[in-house]
């Protein structure tokens, strides 16, 4: 089955081919990054208004890329939720309308069970059941996985997502959006040691987190090392390092308690944090002192990207999951909702 993927969730316009014998075929994106750096975050308007000018165009460039005609699509798979409603319905349209055209079927995909699913596109793919860690802008989940669709929440954050807390410190300290690469870049030159942060929740029982207040403690340091005349470059440097260091700890400690709450031993980290290298190389470490072992999307498909959108909904396709021509998006969508094949 060859399947067109349409992500559009939020400030990322993702295309990709995915054929179920030949695997991915071809894939483009679009950031919008340097559209909204001027106001420090994603305008929710604007994004959806590049959605509509970026769609046609990619499609048309990863139909080109594959050598692909479009009578050759068997189906269309597009992101209906969560994100942003305005954008997720230029997404949800496209395709309903291309569907329709086409004579073919679409089927709208849970945008984290893309993320989830993602690191099923590398070569050595993880096998069922395992833990994932759902670590992206507006999500940080723990979730036990015994199959597509077989999904059991372990806990979540109780405020800021991690990725959502790497930005907003970026923007405190003074750093350009998108913060977390800005943070992650800075604290390769920290010294580590001159700053200690909290690890949140780590003291108490259970598997939720909290960042908000390791965004708060993170904003004093800095308002203290600017009221005494220290508020140069190696200070941010020194405080991105301290803060990616707690969110790292926090995440790693979580995770160790997931992992033998469960008694599974494959960890899988999804999301736009798991491109985060220091929380890779610290989350190998823990499964390699539990002879376990820890699978992750290649960089470019821990974004959000249409090849992830494209694989979840074959899987869904291929187990005969169907849906009508009407065009229905969720902002808000739990993925244990989500039917099991």
């Amino acid at each position: 089955m060859l399947v067109l993927g349409l992500e559009t969730s939020c400030d990322e316009t993702g295309v990709a081919l995915y054929d179920s014998e030949r695997g991915l075929l071809a894939d483009a994106l679009f950031s919008q990054i340097d559209l909204h750096r001027a106001y420090g975050g994603v305008v929710p308007e604007l994004a959806s208004r590049d959605h509509v000018k970026r769609m046609l165009p990619l499609i048309r460039q990863v139909l080109a890329e594959a050598d692909c005609a479009a009578t050759e699509i068997d189906a269309i798979a597009y992101t209906a939720g969560p994100g942003l409603v305005g954008a997720l319905l230029v997404g949800a349209s496209c395709a309903q309308a291309l569907a329709f055209a086409w004579d073919i079927p679409a089927l709208g995909v849970h945008h984290m069970e893309g993320h989830l699913l993602a690191p099923m596109l590398e070569e050595q793919p993880p096998q069922f059941p395992f833990v994932a860690l759902l670590v992206s802008g507006g999500h940080t989940q723990l979730v036990q996985v015994d199959g597509i669709g077989q999904y059991a929440l372990l806990g979540e954050t109780l405020d800021d997502a991690a990725g959502e807390a790497f930005d907003k410190t970026a923007k405190l300290i003074g750093l350009n959006y998108p913060g977390g690469p800005e943070i992650a870049r800075l604290a390769r030159q920290g010294v580590a040691g001159r700053f200690t942060f909290p690890r949140p929740m780590c003291d108490r029982p259970g598997l939720d987190f909290s960042f908000s207040g390791l965004k708060t403690f993170a904003l004093n340091t800095w308002q203290q090392c600017r009221s005494a005349g220290d508020d140069g470059e190696q200070t941010r440097c020194d405080i991105s390092l301290a803060f990616e260091q707690a969110v790292v700890d926090t995440l790693t400690y979580k995770c160790r308690r997931a992992l033998k709450q469960t008694g599974l031993k494959r960890l899988v980290i999804a999301g736009g944090v798991s491109a985060n290298q220091s929380l890779r190389q610290g989350l190998e470490k823990m499964l390699g002192e539990l002879s376990g072992n820890v699978y992750y999307a290649r960089p470019q498909f821990c974004t959000d990207n249409g090849a992830m959108i494209a694989y979840a909904g074959c899987q869904r396709l291929l187990a005969g999951q169907q849906e009508t021509l009407a065009i229905s998006v969720q902002a808000r969508w739990p993925m244990e909702q989500l039917p099991a094949l």
